[in-house]
């Protein structure tokens, strides 16, 4: 059922921009892994969120192939930052080739590396984070992030329903849910934001950096 609402809302929302089009397509054909890819629908959701934002600067953890990244981009305005952090460098030259061929690819910075290890590096003040990737490391990162955020800035982390085994497997001693489940219990008591999570594909939770 899901499924089919998602192919009805995809209908009728703005078409897939073509380089993205392409991109989710060369991801399929190329990648064991294309379900990590945003998406069109995901995709649709992170432009609007950052177009209500306006960030000048975007941190992404996770890049993959650098769907969400050119979606951010394609949102900001000409001199605008997307600053994306990915651990795997087999992605790295077929992610810098979709970059190129976007007209909003010169917006962004793929840095190759730990996220943890690279955050350590950044000095820059960011107004959105997006947190897309070892889930293990999710509240560590969320820690890590969480200063270089802006007063009012948002920060975003993908895949916080994993699948509804956060309901169906609460217990679960499988790593990857084991840190989905900490993230939540850990941002639902955070006192420095506000937060809720949106039912989206995997789950995708919103949190608001309170001013001091």
């Amino acid at each position: 059922m899901y499924d089919a609402i998602e192919e009805y809302i995809c209908r009728h929302i703005d078409a897939e921009e073509p380089t993205l089009a392409r991109l989710n397509r060369d991801t399929h054909v190329y990648h064991l892994r294309p379900r990590m890819v945003s998406g069109h629908l995901q995709g649709s959701i992170l432009k609007m969120i950052c177009r209500m934002v306006q960030p000048r600067r975007v941190l992404e953890l996770g890049t993959f192939t650098g769907y969400s990244a050119l979606c951010f981009a394609e949102a900001m305005p000409d001199d605008g930052e997307v600053h994306t952090l990915e651990i795997d460098d087999e992605v790295e030259d077929f992610a810098r080739e979709h970059f190129d061929m976007s007209p909003h690819g010169h917006k962004i910075k793929m840095l190759i590396g730990d996220a943890l290890d690279t955050i350590k590096g950044l000095t820059e003040t960011y107004d959105l984070v997006f947190i897309d990737a070892n889930k293990r490391d999710y509240v560590r990162y969320y820690e890590a992030v969480l200063p270089l955020v802006r007063d009012g800035g948002i920060i975003l982390a993908d895949n916080t329903l994993w699948d509804g085994k956060v309901v169906t497997e609460p217990d679960s001693h499988d790593p990857q849910t084991v840190g989905i489940i900490s993230f939540n219990k850990h941002v639902a008591c955070d006192s420095r934001v506000e937060k809720v999570i949106l039912p989206l594909r995997d789950g995708l939770t919103i949190l608001w950096k309170k001013p001091m």
